[in-house]
């Protein structure tokens, strides 16, 4: 802004806008802009202004007439630009009400205005009402069917439901990001050579599953098999369910007797008893990288005791949903992102909080989020299936940063393969597994 003229980026910014507009329309010239103060509704009313120089029909409301933004309004009105106090009947509205710099939900004028909306909402920079840095919503928002947004992605972008989300380039150099989001060219699984064998690529020992949970087990253990572990180790008392359902699986009944790992997946279905207890304090003591889950985190919170059995710079995963992670540290709160970081320094582990958008924390203060695209993954067992995952990428010597990111994302994609538009169990979805890890593979 310090090299440019006075108002270059914001006309930048609205030709992106207006253009975005016009595809949208697709022929038809009605559009309504919702006006608030400041620069946002700057953009909105530019963007109205070079509509108008396309034969577009254009209104706008002001919100806060007193202070819109003085030179987008008078080029807007200038252009044949119409002021009025209702939304009308358009066919695009292009949503202006507040910014990046805003906090808070749609105060009662703007929200009675957005309530009478049914045209698809375009909004500049994100839906107004929606929490910019934590996509936290906490009263009348906009949904939002597309969000313009430039020079670089925002928090809210990932973290909150924007709709389609584009980007226009206005010459900023973004700063380092808060947070990466995966690309599916970023997941790089790993893949044996010609020198590799069953012990090379990886062992991962599963400690899951109990008289009342046996299937927990079959999933994890299952879901280990298919992410390409090289050999996969079960000990626990659903041994025959796992010979039966996985019959390449090495099982034993006692946790001594496992053999030797290069990773270990303990806690689905394991239950809470002192026994569990004492196969987590054999996990943490085993001095390889372990993914703890379920019963595992619940029992990690109950006894302070067992975090002593590990040795700090032994790799740890954790991955929680909203209530274990609130026996490990407290309730969540709206910053997931900020509350995953917090969790992954207090216990140097990288930590995975479930959720629709999955946020992976490492104790270094790295984090990516795993936006999902539909809630199909989200039945009884599909956590089994993402801690095998994760423990056959530990087993690999995959990051484990990485590792739970790479799984959250080959997760998402196995649960659409499986699900087809409907509903789908876990065990269904774990049958794509491979053919989601083809998929990010390219092939």
């Amino acid at each position: 802004m310090a090299v440019v003229p006075p108002g270059s980026l914001m006309r930048r910014a609205a030709f992106g806008v207006a253009t975005t507009a016009l595809s949208l329309l697709r022929g038809k010239r009605r559009v309504t802009l919702l006006v608030g103060a400041g620069n946002n509704g700057g953009d909105a009313l530019w963007a109205g202004y070079f509509l108008r120089r396309r034969g577009v029909a254009v209104s706008a409301v002001l919100l806060n007439p007193d202070k819109a933004h003085a030179e987008g309004l008078a080029a807007f009105r200038r252009a044949g630009g119409r002021v009025t106090s209702s939304v009308g009947s358009p066919d695009l509205v292009i949503d202006g009400i507040v910014g990046l710099s805003a906090r808070g939900p749609l105060r009662p004028a703007a929200a009675a205005l957005v309530s009478s909306v049914t045209a698809p909402i375009l909004s500049v920079d994100l839906p107004s009402g929606i929490d910019p840095d934590t996509g936290a919503v906490d009263g009348p928002f906009v949904r939002a069917h597309t969000t313009v947004t430039f020079g670089c992605l925002k928090p809210v972008h990932a973290l909150a439901s924007c709709g389609d989300v584009r980007l226009v380039d206005i010459g900023l150099r973004p700063s380092d990001p808060d947070f990466v989001v995966l690309d599916r060219s970023d997941v790089a699984w790993p893949v044996p050579g010609p020198a590799d064998d069953k012990y090379t690529q990886g062992v991962t020992g599963v400690a899951a599953g109990s008289a009342v949970y046996p299937g927990a087990a079959v999933l994890a253990t299952g879901a280990a098999v298919l992410a390409t572990s090289g050999m996969v180790r079960y000990t626990g008392p659903a041994a025959d369910a796992i010979r039966a359902r996985w019959p390449e699986t090495i099982c034993t009944g006692s946790i001594g007797d496992a053999g030797r790992v290069q990773s270990w997946v303990v806690g689905p279905g394991l239950g809470t008893t002192h026994a569990s207890a004492d196969v987590v304090r054999f996990v943490l003591d085993a001095g390889v990288p372990v993914i703890a889950d379920a019963d595992a985190i619940t029992l990690l919170a109950q006894d302070s005791s067992l975090w002593d059995a590990r040795d700090p710079g032994t790799p740890l995963v954790l991955t929680p949903h909203d209530r274990e992670f609130e026996r490990l540290c407290g309730p969540v709160g709206v910053d997931r992102v900020g509350a995953a970081r917090k969790a992954a320094e207090r216990f140097n582990a990288v930590v995975l909080l479930k959720g629709h958008r999955t946020v992976v924390a490492a104790p270094d203060g790295r984090v990516l989020v795993n936006p999902a695209s539909s809630s199909w993954a989200a039945t009884a067992g599909s956590g089994d299936v993402l801690s095998g995952i994760i423990g056959a990428l530990l087993a690999a010597g995959v990051d484990p940063w990485l590792a739970a990111g790479y799984a959250a994302h080959v997760h998402v994609l196995a649960a659409e393969l499986a699900a087809r538009g409907a509903p789908a169990p876990a065990s269904a979805l774990m049958t794509c597994i491979s053919d989601a890890i083809r998929t990010v593979r390219g092939l």
